[in-house]
């Protein structure tokens, strides 16, 4: 019986994300959009013809992590080291900018201390998947702007999880672990740079080792495990396993078999991703959003108030583009969805009971609106900058 059921919720998840992701493309619109629709519309706020269960939360993050592989395997590490300064400095605002009109609309609005600072650190988050995804079906991935975006957002998540580490540990013992924080700062920029390290020096050692799979499918099934296992390692020491994941992409990407890596693992990615955005937007509840519900209020005034800091915050990221010819407004709206990020930092607060109910829905709010709003902004602004 539990298998059926859980066939049942595979079933529609993936005809919903298939039927209005073709719609979203058919209308001009990344594919993306459609699977967040489709969360939306089967989720419990409406048609309630799904639920989101643990097992398809974790195909979801499978999806979310061999996405983030791709993008690493289709990445030139040679651009991307080339534009890190610029990377580094897009984040470093990204992240100052939302934390601090965060931090005080939270006080304005009277929260307490910690819960401003909550609010603060849960705007600094950038979704990397949704950006990467939807600059992938724009074909601008590789371009100065694509670059800086995925550059930044990587970034960003290494200074939102210190943040975070920060956060909580002011919430449990009332005191900040700064030596905690370090550790996390220092995995994550070792992982990074270990890959890159290999990639550069090592590709044709790996190259040879991966010749050596002569089986059917050998070779994506190594591929497979290898972006698994950092994903794993990189959840052991405390950052997020998609990290990891694309660490494995950016050591892969330099070797000879990149390209056959690369068109075998697309098919592989479009079974797992859409499940993880049709989970997002299954997470959206609709009924937070009726304004004649007095009890809304609250959360609707916080939301809103969120909402214009979220956007101002990261189209503000925008100004850290310095000594390379890019799109200022792309890389600021790039930086634009929190997605499954914003998701993370909502459900650590209101597990460590730093926010309550009302601030929860505002900020699921907020990842919504961002992560609908920014595929639909950066197709408009690619339209506009041009080639």
């Amino acid at each position: 019986m539990e298998l059926q059921h859980f066939l049942l919720n595979l079933i529609i998840v993936y005809a919903s994300a298939r039927l209005l992701g073709e719609a979203a493309d058919r209308l001009g619109q990344p594919a993306l959009l459609g699977e967040l629709l489709a969360g939306v519309l089967i989720g419990g706020s409406l048609l309630g013809w799904a639920e989101a269960t643990e097992p398809l939360r974790l195909l979801g993050d499978i999806g979310v992590m061999l996405l983030l592989f791709e993008i690493g395997l289709e990445s030139d590490l040679q651009s991307f080291l080339r534009i890190g300064k610029t990377a580094s400095l897009v984040a470093t605002i990204g992240v100052a900018a939302p934390f601090a009109l965060g931090y005080l609309l939270g006080l304005a609005l009277h929260l307490s201390h910690l819960q401003s600072v909550f609010i603060g650190a849960t705007l600094t988050a950038t979704s990397i998947a949704v950006s990467a995804r939807t600059l992938t079906e724009l074909g601008r991935l590789k371009t100065a702007e694509g670059q800086i975006i995925l550059g930044a957002a990587v970034i960003d998540d290494i200074l939102g999880l210190i943040v975070l580490s920060v956060v909580i540990s002011l919430a449990t013992s009332g005191a900040v672990s700064w030596l905690e924080a370090g550790w996390t700062a220092g995995v994550a920029v070792a992982l990074l740079a270990a890959a890159m390290l290999i990639g550069t020096r090592y590709a044709h050692r790996l190259s040879r080792l991966l010749s050596l799979m002569k089986a059917r499918g050998g070779l994506i099934v190594a591929a497979v495990i290898f972006a698994l296992t950092l994903g794993y390692l990189a959840g052991l020491l405390h950052i997020a396993p998609l990290l990891g994941a694309f660490a494995a992409g950016l050591v892969l990407a330099r070797t000879e078999h990149q390209a056959h890596i690369g068109e075998a693992i697309k098919p592989v990615a479009d079974v797992f991703v859409p499940i993880f955005f049709v989970l997002v937007g299954m997470a959206v509840d609709l009924r937070r959003l009726h304004p004649m519900e007095t009890e809304n209020w609250p959360a609707l005034l916080l939301a809103g108030g969120l909402l214009a800091v979220a956007v101002a915050g990261k189209l503000a990221s925008g100004l850290g583009v310095a000594g390379v010819k890019a799109d200022r407004w792309l890389v600021g709206i790039g930086m634009l969805p929190r997605g499954e990020v914003g998701l993370i930092f909502a459900g650590t607060g209101l597990s460590q009971r730093i926010i309550g109910e009302g601030e929860y829905g505002a900020i699921l709010l907020v990842v919504a609106f961002t992560t609908f709003l920014a595929p639909i902004l950066l197709k408009w602004r690619c339209r506009h900058a041009g080639p």
